[in-house]
């Protein structure tokens, strides 16, 4: 097969999403054997996948540009590029793909916000992504979705056949493991000024993630009397100055540490240094910090929605998304039980050994045979 990977929707500082990007082509790179990669990308692209060079890996390079100019880019010129690569699949990595393309189709959707939630993204992205949703569904010749829930939201709300929409959920980078290197930890401590005990949030800084939930309930802890930091790690989102907002209100300002975006070669070392990690999320298509905690050996409180039950599984605690106290009781339990750290934290590294990029990738890659195949 002649392989093309639409990753141009790859931004500067991967979360989520980006990730995805990054792991799958990764994962295919060491799998493809006589196959061929062709990967469109945008010049930030090679730096950031960071594939060896082999004579069946080919970069296709457009200029980097913004996210609403990237889109109507792909609409407008980007088939024909992709005419010109003479391949025999495109994957679509991040929700859309061209309206006309001259070979087999598969787009991956990471979840279903846009039409759950519309409310939780701008103005622009409500007009814009549902319809390219519903075109790219009814266009592809299968959709990958990254967990069964997704798939299940998919489904209902786009009307798709079953037969139609794969899940392959996400694996978990080698890099996410209990690591005991106090030198390291001493760097990354200093670098991002950590506190010597804390409480954990990965992802970004906006409402999708439920924030206000977190921050509500670490303030019952404050008054108790908690030593315990609050470290919320991620780059601000849309309206994240809510939050800003919410923290100086409760006066949290000097126990809630913001650090920005982490670089992922640090990340790892910030999760083996946390006591808990929680996830307030209302909605995930998948929940990869969680997995990452997990596969750290940290244990993990999360929401009882979407995703999340299927990828905690019986390792974590979950919770309602709308239930301060459940949550505050929650992290009071496993903070000040040891037993029950100790043993979520093996039930966590347990879990987390069941998800492997290699595998996602053989999974992906019989896709693209089965596209071809249908075409």
């Amino acid at each position: 097969m002649r392989i093309g990977i639409d990753a141009t929707a790859l931004p500067p500082q991967p979360v989520g999403a980006g990730n995805y990007i990054i792991q799958l082509i990764r994962a295919l790179a060491g799998l493809i054997g006589e196959d061929e990669l062709v990967i469109f990308a945008e010049e930030k692209g090679p730096a950031l996948i960071d594939l060896p060079v082999t004579p069946n890996i080919e970069w296709r390079l457009i200029p980097d540009k913004d996210p609403a100019v990237r889109l109507i880019w792909e609409q407008a010129f980007f088939s024909r590029l992709i005419r010109e690569a003479d391949i025999d699949v495109l994957h679509s990595l991040h929700y859309t793909r061209p309206f006309r393309l001259s070979c087999s189709s598969v787009v991956t959707f990471h979840d279903m916000t846009f039409f759950l939630y519309p409310e939780l993204h701008t103005s622009t992205k409500r007009i814009f992504f549902p319809q390219a949703i519903k075109s790219s569904a009814k266009r592809a010749d299968f959709v990958i979705t990254v967990s069964e829930s997704t798939r299940q939201d998919a489904i209902r709300l786009l009307g798709l056949s079953p037969d139609r929409v794969i899940t392959i959920q996400h694996g978990v980078d080698r890099a996410f493991r209990p690591i005991n290197d106090i030198e390291f930890g001493k760097r990354v401590t200093n670098k991002y000024r950590l506190p010597g005990k804390f409480i954990l949030y990965v992802g970004l800084i906006e409402p999708r993630k439920n924030l206000p939930l977190l921050i509500n309930a670490y303030k019952k802890l404050v008054d108790d009397g908690t030593d315990h930091n609050l470290v919320l790690v991620g780059r601000f989102g849309w309206m994240f100055d809510e939050v800003l907002e919410q923290i100086e209100k409760l006066n949290l300002t000097d126990k809630v540490i913001l650090t920005g975006y982490v670089e992922q070669v640090d990340l790892p070392m910030v999760y083996n240094l946390c006591d808990l990690f929680v996830y307030p999320t209302l909605y995930e298509g998948f929940g990869l910090p969680a997995l990452e905690a997990m596969a750290c050996g940290i244990p993990v409180i999360t929401t009882d929605v979407s995703s999340l039950p299927e990828i905690v599984g019986e390792a974590g605690l979950l919770v309602p998304p709308d239930d301060v106290e459940a949550l505050f009781e929650g992290i009071n339990k496993v903070l000040y039980d040891e037993g029950l750290r100790l043993n979520m934290a093996r039930r966590g590294t347990e879990q987390a050994a069941k998800f492997s990029w290699e595998w996602a990738a053989r999974s992906t890659l019989e896709v693209y045979r089965q596209a071809i195949k249908k075409s």
